[in-house]
C-alpha cells in the first residue's frame, strides 16, 4: 500500500481498517476496511487486488484495476479498467469508464433507486436460498401487537447454508497473497457465481476451478466439500 504523508489510519470495532488521506491512495494488498478517502487526490485498487469497503471516497478518481465490492463509491470519476469486478450497490460520479473487459454490479444511484428497484422484484427475492419474507411481520413483531408467543423459527436450509459457507470460505482465501493470478481469477469466477447465486454457472465451473490451485488449503478443500453436498443433494 502506498500511503501519502498526513495520513489518518483508525481500525473500527470489528477489526476493519479506515484510512483518509490527503493525497493519492494506491491499494496493493487485498483486504476489508470500513472506509478509503482521498480527500484531494485518487484511489487506485492495483491489479489481482481484492478489496471490500462500506465507503470509499476520492476527491478526483477511482481507478479500479482489480476487484471492489463496495456499499458507496464517491468520485469525480470511476474507471474499471482490463479485466476489474466492481460490486457497488451506490456509486456517485460525474464520469464512469468501463473497458470491454470490466464488469460493474449493481450501480444505483442512491438508496431510493435501490429500494423502488428491490420492490419490483421482492417475489424473486424471497425465492432466493436462505432469504427472509419481507412483506410479512418479523415473529417478534408479530407476538408483541397480539401479546402471544413468538412463533418458533423455521428450520434452517442446509443448502443455503452450504453456499454461504462456501462463499465465505472463498472471500477468505482469495485474500492470500501466495495464489498465481490463474489460481485466482478461476477461484473468483466461483466467487461471482455464489454472490450473484448463478448456480447454475457455478455448478459448470467450480470442479474445473478448484482443481487449477496446486496446492489447495485445508479452508478451499472445505468450500469444495461445501460445493460438491450442494450439487449432489
Amino acid at each position: 500500500m502506498i500511503i501519502p504523508r498526513g495520513t489518518e489510519i483508525r481500525v473500527n470495532q470489528h477489526g476493519q481498517l479506515s484510512i483518509k488521506t490527503p493525497g493519492n491512495l494506491v491499494i496493493q494488498n487485498s483486504g476489508l476496511y470500513s472506509e478509503l478517502e482521498s480527500t484531494n487526490g485518487s484511489i487506485r485498487i492495483e491489479e489481482n487486488v481484492t478489496v471490500e469497503a462500506v465507503s470509499i471516497r476520492a476527491a478526483q478518481a477511482c481507478f479500479i484495476q482489480g476487484t471492489v465490492t463496495a456499499w458507496k463509491v464517491r468520485a469525480r470519476r470511476i474507471t474499471l479498467e482490463d479485466k476489474a469486478r466492481a460490486f457497488i450497490m451506490l456509486q456517485e460520479s460525474e464520469s464512469l469508464e468501463l473497458s470491454k473487459t470490466s464488469r460493474l454490479v449493481g450501480n444505483f444511484a442512491n438508496e431510493k433507486e435501490l429500494f423502488l428497484m428491490m420492490g419490483k422484484f421482492t417475489a424473486q427475492l424471497k425465492e432466493l436460498p436462505g432469504s427472509v419474507d419481507m412483506a410479512s411481520p418479523t415473529p417478534l413483531a408479530e407476538g408483541i401487537r397480539t401479546g402471544i408467543q413468538a412463533p418458533p423459527q423455521p428450520q434452517r436450509d442446509e443448502g443455503a447454508d452450504h453456499l454461504r459457507s462456501a462463499q465465505a470460505l472463498l472471500e477468505r482465501e482469495l485474500s492470500r497473497t501466495d495464489l498465481a493470478p490463474g489460481e485466482a481469477e478461476a477461484l473468483r469466477e466461483v466467487l461471482y457465481g455464489l454472490r450473484e447465486r448463478n448456480l447454475p454457472r457455478v455448478a459448470n465451473v467450480y470442479r474445473d476451478a478448484f482443481a487449477e490451485v496446486k496446492a489447495p488449503s485445508d479452508a478451499l478443500r472445505q468450500a469444495h466439500d461445501h460445493l460438491d453436498r450442494y450439487f449432489r443433494r
